[in-house]
């Protein structure tokens, strides 16, 4: 992706009801969807003219943008490209339960290409622990409805790691979704963020987390049956077919800029970082105050370097230090090379072509590789 391109995110953070996992800023009042759509086409009229090029990417993202009126989304997005047209990759995300034909016909009208959703498991036990709004039917339903729609594009989220779950019943999730086709599958363990009512379930013994080595064998089967069906792991939690990378998440890990609207959005370009109020009451109020609910920081050199870090590590491609050479200095260019190579005989990283890689076995360290790359002061 060339420098004179940039990403567009936009947080719809409504949601019908929320997961008992989720740490992401959203709420359930959807009679503030209008509202909240035009302060997003405020915010962006504010803002856009910050960011020069075009947009090669639109996520839209939450919450459950799905669960928001097909008009106010098709009226944002007719506001973004009448200004600078329509990007090549445009994503939506979506629950099963929402995909309706009716929905899903508007997709192509909106210019969306792409559509990500959160399957989670096709146990009906646990999307009910998950209190998802869909059933395991209505998953392979939703895929089969959007492709008559003619979005073949597809994404879809994968959860392991549950209270109780065995490697087999893991697998057996695996091959469903292998068994649908989608190009692009997202796979993540069970998290069990502060503040959730998963996180208070665990601190009241409610509910027990995997064992490590369970977690480990886990990872290293999605890995292995991915494989065997042809996608490629090009990310720590991505696996695709060829061809159907997530453009706009590979933008994140690449340092393209990119603009984030709607409450608690974040947003980047060369050398500024910034994110937006995490209250949407704040957020809408200041917008048609004309006033941008936004903060942000300068990135210094050390900054970017760790960004850098955490970003493109967790890529196939990994770290490359021609990159950090010429987007942070030589200092930092020998002292990544310096820090990778005291992990390299155990394994856990490798340099080859001017890149500084994760191998299989350093994804299991990765957050203690990371770190240890890290510029400390």
């Amino acid at each position: 992706m060339s420098e004179n391109k940039y990403g567009i995110y936009i947080h719809m953070p409504f949601c019908v009801s929320r997961c008992i996992y989720c740490a992401f800023y959203s709420q359930t009042d959807l009679s503030l969807t209008h509202r909240y759509t035009s302060a997003l086409m405020h915010e962006w009229h504010l803002r856009h003219t910050a960011y020069t090029g075009t947009p090669a990417t639109l996520y839209i993202g939450g919450g459950t943008p799905s669960a928001v009126p097909a008009a106010d989304i098709g009226i944002l997005l007719s506001h973004i490209y009448n200004d600078v047209g329509v990007p090549g990759e445009v994503t939506i995300e979506c629950n099963p339960d929402d995909v309706t034909s009716a929905w899903a016909a508007q997709l192509p009208l909106w210019h969306v290409n792409r559509v990500s959703m959160g399957i989670q498991t096709f146990d009906d036990r646990r999307l009910r622990l998950l209190r998802r709004r869909h059933s395991s039917r209505q998953a392979v339903e939703a895929v089969q409805v959007l492709r008559r729609a003619g979005i073949t594009n597809l994404s879809c989220d994968l959860i392991f790691g549950f209270p109780g779950q065995t490697l087999e019943e893991w697998e057996a999730d695996l091959r469903q979704m292998l068994a649908l086709g989608v190009p692009h599958v997202s796979a993540y363990s069970l998290m069990y963020d502060e503040g959730t009512p998963l996180w208070r379930m665990l601190g009241e013994g409610r509910v027990k987390e995997v064992d490590e080595e369970l977690s480990r064998a886990m990872y290293d089967s999605l890995c292995r049956l991915m494989r065997q069906a042809g996608y490629e792991h090009y990310e720590i939690s991505n696996f695709a077919l060829p061809d159907h990378r997530s453009r706009h998440n590979s933008s994140y890990w690449r340092d393209v800029p990119y603009i984030g609207l709607g409450a608690s959005a974040h947003s980047y370009r060369p050398g500024r970082r910034e994110w937006n109020v995490s209250d949407i009451h704040r957020y809408m109020t200041s917008i048609e105050d004309g006033i941008l609910p936004l903060e942000g920081e300068d990135i210094d050199a050390a900054t970017h370097y760790n960004d850098m870090v955490t970003t493109a590590l967790r890529t196939s491609e990994g770290l490359s230090l021609t990159d950090v050479a010429e987007r942070c200095g030589a200092q930092y260019h020998d002292y990544a090379l310096r820090q990778a190579r005291e992990h390299t005989g155990q394994g856990t990283l490798e340099i080859e072509g001017g890149r500084i890689r994760l191998t299989h076995e350093g994804i299991h360290v990765s957050d203690a590789l990371m770190s240890d790359m890290m510029w400390v002061e």
